[in-house]
């Protein structure tokens, strides 16, 4: 896909290893719209390593067709079962190395803030995320689109919110925020 000046591309990734959400949305000045979108049906696989495999050659072709300039992904929810998280985190690692091989920047973020930039409440559901990704991307998904895609925009446009890659590059500490940020400093 040609970009042209001024103009940024944004994947998105809902890590999953049973579906894996992806969204593409473009960002021309204020203006944000959806370029494509769907899931990595991975649940035919019976073999982790098969599916981790058929993880990078999908996010893979995605980078390569529509070059994103950024990478955000959802945090993996930590639950109880132990197998599954690391499980997620392996797919998530996958994901994540298939941008880092074309130098893309990555940022990462918790469901919650995911949710809450996109419908101001950190406890909204899948449907009300995919509602008001429907009104502020000017779009409408299909009746048989599934959640992990709608996730993979909103982590796309919480990104674009966030105006900058925060989720790789916070601060440290207190001092080390101020240091980096001089002109958020009031002054007496």
């Amino acid at each position: 896909m040609e970009k042209k000046e001024g103009e940024k591309i944004i994947i998105g990734i809902d890590p999953g290893t049973q579906l894996m959400g992806y969204g593409l949305i473009l960002v021309k000045g204020k203006k944000v719209s959806v370029i494509q979108y769907g899931v990595i049906h991975l649940a035919k696989y019976s073999d982790h390593a098969l599916k981790l495999k058929k993880i990078f050659e999908r996010v893979s072709q995605l980078v390569e067709e529509y070059l994103p300039d950024e990478m955000a992904l959802e945090a993996p929810f930590m639950g109880k079962n132990v197998q599954a998280a690391l499980k997620l985190g392996r797919a998530q690692g996958v994901a994540m190395s298939a941008a880092l091989v074309r130098q893309i920047p990555i940022a990462e973020y918790a469901p919650r803030k995911v949710k809450q930039s996109v419908t101001g409440s950190g406890n909204a559901s899948k449907e009300q995320v995919a509602r008001m990704l429907e009104k502020q991307l000017n779009f409408t998904f299909h009746e048989n689109d599934t959640l992990d895609a709608s996730d993979a925009l909103g982590v796309a446009l919480c990104h674009y919110f966030q105006g900058k890659l925060g989720g790789m590059n916070k601060a440290k500490s207190w001092g080390s925020f101020l240091k980096d940020n001089p002109n958020r400093i009031a002054k007496k």
